[in-house]
């Protein structure tokens, strides 16, 4: 999500690029959960790669996402996302020698605080762009996803890769509805 401050201009052009924006992130994360499923019992540098992967990813999407609607000063909530899913990447890069039960626990601190930046990115954008409800909503569920992490990563199982791999499928879902929902708004307001 990009974050827009003030009263963004409603144009088409920035909504084209918010509906390509929100379904290339949907189609990244389909795959994604298609491999963490798919390779779950392969090798651990493939599932590390992976688990490598996702947040680098979303560093570079809000770092493109921010730039592309006025840069990293007017969105503020897209920088500092970019810089926590960048911390991220590093935290499990280290945390991949401690074990899945530590991964989960990034994963959760990831989940829980970029859930929180993407509810304040979808209200913020919604001034510009309107009807960011399913951005909203996955920024709390990312949220409650997070803490719950979190409650897992303590237990004395040892998670897998297909634990996180839900998550993931529910942001390509709330992405995906992001973007239809745009492409029907668009043709509604060309057919006025």
């Amino acid at each position: 999500m990009t974050t827009t401050t003030g009263k963004a201009p409603r144009d088409v052009g920035g909504s084209t690029w918010l509906k390509n924006y929100y379904f290339a992130r949907a189609a990244f994360s389909i795959v994604w959960v298609g491999a963490a499923f798919g390779l779950a019992d392969g090798k651990m540098a493939v599932i590390a790669a992976l688990l490598l992967i996702y947040p680098a990813w979303d560093a570079i999407a809000n770092l493109v996402d921010a730039q592309r609607n006025g840069g990293l000063r007017r969105n503020p909530t897209q920088t500092f996302n970019t810089a926590v899913s960048l911390v991220t990447t590093v935290a499990v890069a280290v945390a991949l020698s401690q074990g899945m039960n530590a991964v989960l626990g990034v994963f959760g601190v990831w989940a829980a605080l970029s859930g929180l930046l993407q509810f304040a990115t979808g209200v913020r954008r919604w001034k510009g762009y309107g009807a960011q409800w399913p951005m909203i909503l996955s920024g709390i569920q990312s949220t409650g996803a997070g803490v719950m992490f979190l409650i897992e990563s303590n237990a004395p199982e040892v998670p897998h890769i297909t634990a996180i791999a839900p998550y993931a499928a529910f942001g390509a879902f709330y992405f995906l509805i992001s973007a239809l929902w745009l492409t029907i708004s668009d043709a509604r307001r060309r057919n006025r």
